[in-house]
């Protein structure tokens, strides 16, 4: 291996996409560049069609952003890295997952297509699309029902945000763009297939989001018990080759090169989540370790060498993380989108000129306000459901809560009580691994969220674990490269690589026993709140969200 050879790997996130270009031979960071989404997120109305409003709890994106990012900001990561395109041996990518794009046989988008550029379920279902939560329904009750063997892999429940309960929505809204369709393909595949020409499914996406288990899918019969037309939805509109983890997909087509600049011809790894490729660039190849990739969303994953079946997981996927392996991931669908939400709609007009004045953004400065309290001295005791909850409850039909507010509650009461709330979240889900045979014994964190040292001290205390941090800026990206240079075949396999290329700093953070006192009262608060409202208690969160959503259909609000 040449000591100048190098990787690029390649981030695409939910609102930009990250290209990095790293050393083969230590995995030093050579230089990145950033391309945000031009459309962003489609919450409200499709592209250019204000009239095609769109209803609540959808989220798609533009699958021709995710090529502006090969187009911009690979070429620029190289160019200014400063270094030769011909010595890079291998690109790599990972996506936010699961995200679903409905193609034609060769991979072309169907809202490009005039024909369906006006139609919702032609465009990318993004990962926090959770309007199909009645499909998801459906799809739990009658895999109890029957007994079926794969639902115990999942935690017991199968989400809304994955590829059956998505597609079934298709069929069952617009059956006609449903019979147009002819690919129903992971996102992170789609890009890899733009790249190389191949489609290939990887191992990952479709362990966790596809319901493949043991070599299968769901049985066709089940699927035509939730419609006559799904039964070939496999057939039809899924099956692919499935690859594992880190091997060659293919090779960098020449339009593909000229839209990055790269060589034409370098291995292009198989599709990878986002969140799966952070485990190896922290080094966390090992049992015990969870890594919490922390953003809009946080998802926990990790490895083991055992099996175990743990109720409101996302998914236990063999070689779903590092091939080999039992790969786990649970997760929370709001994290740092809660924490967005409340400083743009929640906080007053004087807190953004105070915190102007101070120089600081609103999160820094109600970041700074917050660290001044004694755990508790909020009074506040929140749910982190303002997108639902994806574990251990697999709901998103739940909705936030903050309880405890007076006339003297203050932003900063509330958004420490915001943290606390993902912090108790996380340690839901960590109670639920540990107490069902999956110990963990430490917590490492990957994302933007990292960077805020109250939230990572908060997480800590209330996990009683010792938090390390990723030595990445760019875990996933770090992550993506590391699976290029296995492609590449520079590394035997994900683990060695993830030695040599990976980077944590340990125990950054370590719980203080007098705070983890305190916080222990305040999360048995939380677990009240969260059985009472989550487990059945009062079912009064989605009753609200029926009169929304009746009230949505209205054909004009009552003045």
């Amino acid at each position: 291996m040449s000591k100048d050879a190098y990787v690029v790997g390649v981030d695409f996130g939910t609102l930009s996409g990250r290209a990095l270009v790293v050393a083969v031979a230590d995995g030093r960071e050579i230089a990145s560049a950033e391309t945000t989404y031009a459309h962003g997120v489609l919450t409200e109305a499709l592209p250019g069609l204000p009239e095609r409003r769109l209803p609540a709890d959808w989220a798609l994106q533009v699958p021709s952003d995710y090529l502006d990012v090969l187009r911009t900001a690979v070429p620029e990561a190289v160019r200014k890295a400063g270094i030769d395109p011909a010595d890079v041996i291998g690109i790599a990518t990972d996506f936010t997952a699961c995200t679903m794009v409905p193609t034609t046989a060769d991979g072309t988008p169907l809202c490009e297509l005039p024909a369906y550029a006006d139609r919702p379920h032609a465009y990318v279902k993004l990962w926090k699309h959770h309007a199909a939560q009645r499909q998801a329904d459906r799809i739990n009750a009658l895999a109890v029902e029957r007994g079926e063997p794969w639902l115990g892999r999942y935690g017991g429940l199968i989400s809304s945000e994955w590829e059956f309960a998505k597609g079934l929505q298709v069929l069952e809204e617009d059956p006609d763009l449903f019979a147009a369709m002819e690919r129903w393909v992971e996102a992170s595949d789609w890009i890899v297939w733009r790249l190389c020409g191949t489609y290939v499914r990887n191992a990952s996406a479709t362990g966790y989001k596809a319901i493949y288990q043991d070599g299968h899918y769901p049985d066709p019969d089940f699927l035509a018990a939730l419609h006559p037309a799904f039964g070939h939805f496999v057939n039809a509109h899924i099956e692919q080759p499935v690859a594992q983890l880190g091997t060659c997909a293919g090779v960098l087509t020449a339009e593909a090169a000229a839209w990055t600049g790269l060589p034409a011809g370098i291995p292009v790894a198989v599709g990878n989540v986002d969140a799966h490729v952070s485990a190896p660039a922290a080094q966390a190849v090992d049992d015990g370790q969870m890594v919490a990739i922390m953003g809009t969303s946080t998802c926990h994953v990790m490895s083991s060498s055992v099996l175990r079946e743990v109720p409101g997981m996302c998914g236990v996927v063999d070689g779903g993380i590092v091939p080999g392996r039992w790969g786990y991931e649970a997760g929370q669908s709001g994290v740092g989108d809660i924490f967005a939400w409340f400083v743009e709609h929640g906080t007053p007009a004087y807190v953004h000129a105070d915190a102007a004045a101070a120089g600081r953004t609103v999160h820094e400065h109600l970041t700074a306000l917050a660290a001044e309290q004694a755990v508790g001295e909020h009074g506040l005791v929140a749910l982190d459901w303002h997108s639902g909850n994806r574990s251990v409850l697999v709901d998103h039909g739940l909705s936030g809560l903050v309880l405890g507010q007076t006339l003297a509650t203050r932003p900063e009461d509330v958004y420490r009580a915001l943290i606390e709330a993902t912090a108790f979240g996380t340690r839901t889900i960590i109670e639920a691994f540990v107490t069902n045979g999956v110990p963990v014994a430490e917590l490492i964190v990957a994302g933007g969220l990292a960077r805020n040292p109250l939230l990572m001290q908060i997480y800590s205390d209330v996990t009683r674990l010792p938090l390390s941090v990723v030595g990445s800026a760019q875990g996933p990206a770090l992550g993506a490269a590391l699976h290029a240079a296995v492609a590449a075949g520079a590394y035997a396999d994900i683990r060695a690589a993830a030695k040599a290329m990976g980077s944590v700093r340990k125990a950054v953070y370590v719980p203080d026993e007098e705070r983890a006192r305190s916080y222990d009262r305040l999360y048995a608060e939380y677990v009240r709140l969260h059985d009472y409202f989550g487990r059945g208690g009062n079912d009064v969160m989605h009753r609200l969200r029926a009169l929304r959503d009746q009230a949505s259909l209205s054909p004009e609000p009552v003045r």
